[in-house]
Formats: C-alpha cells, sequence, structure tokens
C-alpha cells in the first residue's frame, strides 16, 4: 500500500531562524511523522540560485522530506509594504499541489487550494477576531482595517476544511458559534513542545549556568536573567515590557529578547530612553537550540502580550522548568498553577514588575517540578503522534472503502 502523503503549507524557509511558533510546531510535525506517511513542505527560499515551484529532495529534523519555495523571502521577520501571506497566496495559485492531508497554517492560502481534493485542515493559532479588533495602532494585523472583508473571505473558505483544530479555547468557540454548519469539525488542539530540546536542569545545575552567562556577558554574580521570545510586533508590545523592567527598578535584573520584527528600532530606542543599556541585551532571532539553553537557566520568562492563542515559547520555558508571567490573554493563564507563573490583571509596568518580583524574590515558591507538570500534558510526541494516528486510521478507511469499491465494479459482488 503506497504511503499517504501530508503537505504543509507556510511562507517560511525551515533552515532560517525565523521567529514564531508556528515554524517550531511544523518542525516538531516533521520530526514525528511516523513512517508510514511522506512529508512535503511548501514554503518559501532566501536563495535566488534555489528553483522555485520545483519539489527538491530535503532533510528536516532528521527526517527526509520533499520541499518547494514558491518566492523569494530575504527577511521574513519583517513586514514589507505586501503582507507576505499575500505574496505567499498568489504564489499558489495556477498550482496544483493537493495531496491526501494538507496542513494550513493560515487562512489566506487556503483560497488558492479551494478545487483541491484531499482533507484540508486549517490550525488557528490565534484569536483572529480579537486581532481585527486590537488597538495596537498602526503595525498591527492589517485586517484591522477590512474586517467585514475579512470574515467575508473567512465564510467563503472555511466550508473546505475536514477540520479546523486551534489552540485557543476561545477561538474554537467562535468559530463554533459563527460557523455551525462545520461546528463538528472544530476542535480544541493543544500546542507542542518537544521534550528532547526542551528539558529542565537541576537547581545546582541552573544557578552553575546562570553564574557562566553572567560572567560571559560581564555581568555580576547576582544577576537574575528574564527572557522574552517573539517577534517583535504590537501584538507582544515588546515596548511595555522594556517599561517593565524599569518599574521593576532592580540593577541585578537583567532582560534577554530573543526575537526580531518591525518595531525593533523602536524598542532600542526605548531601553535607551529609559536608561537600560547595561539591563536589557537584544539577542535578534536565535534558533531553537539556543533559546533552548537560555529557557534553562532564566528565572523567569515573560510575555506582555495584548492578545494569543498559546504561544509555543511558554510550553517550551515551562518545559525547561521556567516559571512565566504573563497577561491575561490567551490560553496561557488555563495552564499555570499558582507554581508555574504569575497571571497579571492589569497590562501596566507597575503590575507587570510587582509579578517578576514575587518570583525573582520567592524562586523556591516556582519549582521546577511544578512548571515541567504543566507543560507535560503538550509533549510534541505524544499530541502529533496522535494527530497523526487519527489522519492514518482514515486513510485507510478511505483505501479500504476505494478498494472494495474497485472490485465491486469489476465483479458486481460486493466483497
Amino acid at each position: 500500500m503506497d504511503k499517504p502523503i501530508l503537505t504543509i503549507f507556510y511562507q517560511f524557509n525551515p533552515w532560517r531562524s525565523s521567529i514564531g511558533g508556528i515554524q517550531t510546531v511544523i518542525k516538531n510535525f516533521v520530526k514525528y511523522a511516523p513512517e508510514e506517511f511522506a512529508v512535503r513542505l511548501v514554503g518559501t527560499g532566501d536563495d535566488p540560485r534555489q528553483p522555485i515551484g520545483k519539489w527538491q529532495e530535503a532533510e528536516l529534523a532528521g527526517k527526509a522530506i520533499k520541499f518547494m519555495p514558491v518566492l523569494y523571502i530575504e527577511n521574513d521577520n519583517v513586514r514589507k509594504l505586501i503582507p507576505t501571506t499575500i505574496k505567499y497566496t498568489a504564489a499558489l495559485f495556477g498550482r496544483q499541489l493537493a495531496s491526501d492531508f494538507m496542513h494550513f497554517h493560515r487562512l489566506e492560502p487556503t483560497a488558492a487550494a479551494l478545487n483541491w481534493k484531499g482533507e484540508k485542515t486549517l490550525f488557528v493559532h490565534n484569536d483572529i477576531h480579537k486581532q481585527i479588533s486590537s488597538q495596537s495602532g498602526k503595525d498591527a494585523i492589517a485586517w484591522r482595517y477590512l474586517p467585514a472583508a475579512y470574515f467575508a473571505i473567512e465564510r467563503l473558505l472555511v466550508k473546505q476544511f475536514t477540520e479546523v483544530l486551534s489552540c485557543n479555547t476561545e477561538s474554537a468557540k467562535l468559530y463554533r458559534e459563527r460557523y455551525p454548519q462545520i461546528a463538528d469539525k472544530v476542535k480544541y488542539v493543544k500546542n507542542t513542545v518537544d521534550n528532547e530540546i526542551c528539558y529542565p536542569l537541576t537547581w545546582d545545575e541552573k544557578e552553575r549556568e546562570r553564574l557562566n552567562l553572567a560572567e560571559q556577558m560581564g555581568k555580576s554574580e547576582e544577576t537574575k536573567f528574564i527572557l522574552f521570545a517573539g517577534r517583535l510586533h504590537p501584538q507582544k508590545d515588546p515596548i511595555l515590557l522594556v517599561q517593565s523592567i524599569a518599574a521593576l527598578n532592580n540593577s541585578n535584573v537583567h532582560l534577554l529578547i530573543a526575537g526580531d520584527g518591525d518595531l525593533r528600532d523602536k524598542v532600542s530606542s526605548e531601553i535607551d530612553r529609559l536608561g537600560l543599556q547595561n539591563q536589557v541585551t537584544m539577542l535578534g532571532a536565535i534558533n531553537q537550540n539556543e533559546l533552548a539553553k537560555l529557557q534553562k537557566i532564566c528565572s523567569a520568562f515573560i510575555l506582555t502580550s495584548a492578545y494569543e492563542g498559546l504561544p509555543l515559547v511558554v510550553l517550551e520555558a515551562l518545559a525547561c522548568g521556567t516559571p512565566i508571567v504573563t497577561t491575561r490573554c490567551g490560553e496561557t493563564p488555563n495552564l499555570l498553577s499558582p507554581k508555574s507563573g504569575v497571571i497579571c490583571e492589569e497590562r501596566t509596568p507597575v503590575a507587570i514588575a510587582d509579578a517578576l518580583g514575587r518570583i525573582l524574590y520567592n524562586p523556591r515558591d516556582y519549582p521546577i517540578e511544578a512548571c515541567v507538570e504543566a507543560a507535560a500534558p503538550y509533549s510534541a510526541k505524544t499530541v502529533v503522534g496522535d494527530i497523526y494516528k487519527d489522519m492514518l486510521e482514515r486513510w485507510q478507511q478511505r483505501s479500504s472503502l476505494s478498494k472494495n469499491q474497485h472490485l465491486t465494479s469489476l465483479t458486481g459482488v460486493s466483497p
């Protein structure tokens, strides 16, 4: 029996350090794909010598895949005048890339797939309706200016999906309410964390690595590190993040910002304005393994977001034994316990600084074991494995039915 083919569609180059949890989720779906599946990835390229629109044999996360870039994107961490999603969607039109299973991580590209045969799954990573209503400013999601147009496109496209999988319970609920005709296809799905990369150190190991990092950076032995990782975008509100460090007013606290994006220059200016040059380091985009090293040794991971789904970096930090400070948005507050993080009821520098202080000054109240326990249900090997298991069962049922129908047509007798 031939292997079922899964084709994953997303606007990124998997061999470059780009920012976003979606990229890591996709890599988990490649890494933990069972041998029964053949996996293809339709993405972007950044080398003009790379042929566009041609399948190439490649390896990703230790697995052999087929990869097709459909356009060139030199740096997908910074938005251009025409959004990358629109360019990527346009590049898909006129192509025939259907397969047994197709995974989409943005709605817009599915417009090119309306007539493609095969199972289509839409992964919803953010609460798009909150994004559209966000008041985050001119750099927020472009659909905020055309909400009626977005919802009209959404109504047209959602009918084609076999499944809509959301990592945000509120978003899943909203999809069921807005589209009752597909309500039974909308499901909550856990986001994923790779425990082979994200795992905790002991308290002694963590302390030793913290001291090593402080020495490497020329900081005092008393320095405690706070980590943020993500796109520097109004959704994440990195300006509020920097202001919270100023409000904490502790010279022995150092913020590490792993990420890049449209607000990079504004964040740098805010650091200068607040005189935090010695307390904040902007690392730029770093790969998953480098990020995991930091997640294991920092005292806290922080999110000051205006809206979220379930950020993968939260699960990674928890799996590394690091507690979370977060605003009350997205799915994160639902998975934290009083021993694995602090939820800020107000999105203000003072409230966030107070939450950070609770963890920094009472670290034993947030034990490594409690953090790891909070992330345990989100193991990529388990979550991804279960999704593939369901896919394989459906494919086998279809194959068996097709075989029986073929035999009936040949013999006139039902098997």
